[in-house]
């Protein structure tokens, strides 16, 4: 078993089984005593789960369950225990299950404490307790309340909100809705029944599956949408017109309200980061929620994100919290003059096309991706390419990237830049050599 950009995943049953996720637990439950347990609403969570705490208790770990909750949620309980573990595939199909393992400070395991874990597994000559060195397993239900609580702490709503909040039947059905209207707003609430078929749209919260999320935010007026995607560790708007706001302008609007010295985004952010924080340090990273933590904390960044949707507030925590960051942006929002359309409508704007290929042979494809680099180099005349996390060549008026993904068995293409028609030509160029190599 192997971590990907966010943790471990893969279709269940088939690649995640109960005896995988069993030796799971069973290797963190060698390295850590104290573990507390988390799960989405999938329709494996359940099973998922009772396997990892088979595991720890099995190596004599005291286990604590808090039940269905996001996975930001999970994280700040994490504060009270020596690690915590998600069970979730955040924003993949149904299909799909997957574990996160969270420090006490909320950030995602680092690079090595992953390849410690998977020494482990991989090793599987685990030391079992005793018969008598087995706990019995805890249950703490304020899990929720808790994280509601630490975020009316520091959240102010300045004028009457109307949101319209989209959950997609996800774990964020159980927080966000309640934790808006304690602070005040008036809310309506579109997929907040949590169900692991995700009936009501994807559990990835993209534009094209947000409509419905559009056309209610323009009919009953609101002042803004927000959607989740299955663990609420991703947030994304839709302004007052119920135009979906694209995330790479959601991290410079909140970039440009979080970050007073330094900003860290992964290698496919939008050049509009560098435009509108121009005295802003901003650091890149390798794509995936951990390396942005993992850059935040060494140089102590004021704010970092993805134009995934999921954004890191060091002052409350190392995991991106899209419970969090719902709540804070309806603050700024009700705190600006004007509306957020206009607000949003200001930044500068850039031509961004992204999309997927699909790469059978597994997540990684590093064959595959050593032989794109060959053609990219000789098929462009470029002024820098950076291999940090794929391929991103870059040229005077634009960009692009080619990366693999860490969660799916895709090849993913981004390219921007300040013309529609340069970015077509480059992606369709991009495209051809991909399907060919």
């Amino acid at each position: 078993m192997k971590f990907g950009s966010s943790g471990i995943r893969g279709i269940v049953n088939t690649e995640i089984t109960s005896e995988s996720v069993l030796c799971i637990g069973r290797a963190v439950g060698s390295e850590y005593h104290d573990v507390v347990v988390g799960r989405d609403p999938r329709t494996s969570s359940e099973m998922i789960e009772c396997a990892a705490i088979s595991g720890l208790l099995s190596m004599g770990c005291q286990v604590t369950r808090v039940g269905m909750v996001a996975t930001p949620t999970l994280a700040y309980a994490a504060r009270n225990h020596d690690c915590g573990i998600m069970i979730t595939a955040s924003h993949n199909p149904p299909e799909y299950a997957g574990i996160k393992l969270f420090n006490p400070d909320g950030m995602a395991f680092d690079s090595g404490q992953q390849e410690s874990i998977e020494r482990s597994i991989d090793g599987s000559d685990f030391r079992l307790t005793s018969w008598d060195g087995i706990h019995p397993v805890r249950t703490d239900k304020n899990a929720v309340s808790d994280h509601i609580s630490m975020i009316l702490s520091g959240i102010r709503i300045e004028k009457q909100m109307l949101v319209v909040v989209d959950c997609g039947c996800g774990a964020a059905s159980l927080t966000t809705p309640y934790l808006l209207r304690e602070l005040g707003c008036d809310v309506i609430t579109l997929n907040s029944q949590p169900d692991g078929f995700f009936p009501g749209r994807s559990s990835e919260p993209k534009e094209e599956h947000l409509a419905p999320l559009c056309s209610v935010v323009r009919d009953v007026h609101a002042d803004i949408g927000i959607a989740h995607d299955g663990d609420a560790d991703r947030m994304v708007a839709v302004d007052d017109t119920g135009r979906f706001v694209s995330n790479d302008r959601l991290l410079a609007f909140f970039g440009m309200r979080e970050a007073e010295r330094s900003m860290v985004v992964p290698v496919d952010t939008s050049m509009l980061i560098d435009a509108v924080l121009p005295g802003v340090t901003i650091t890149r990273t390798r794509v995936g929620d951990v390396y942005v933590a993992e850059a935040i904390k060494r140089i102590g960044a004021d704010f970092g994100g993805e134009a995934s949707g999921t954004w890191i507030f060091p002052k409350v925590s190392y995991c991106p919290d899209g419970i969090y960051a719902a709540a804070r942006l309806v603050e700024m929002v009700s705190q600006e003059e004007g509306r957020f359309s206009d607000q949003i409508s200001s930044l500068p704007t850039y031509e961004i096309k992204r999309g997927t290929l699909p790469h059978h042979g597994g997540m990684g494809g590093m064959d595959t991706m050593s032989r794109i680099e060959e053609e990219l180099r000789t098929a462009f005349e470029f002024s820098d390419i950076n291999t940090l996390d794929g391929v991103r060549i870059a040229f005077d008026d634009a960009w692009a990237l080619v990366r693999p993904s860490g969660t799916e068995p895709l090849i993913r293409i981004t390219v921007e830049g300040k013309t529609r028609d340069e970015v077509k030509r480059l992606y369709l160029q991009i495209e051809k050599i991909i399907k060919e190599s």
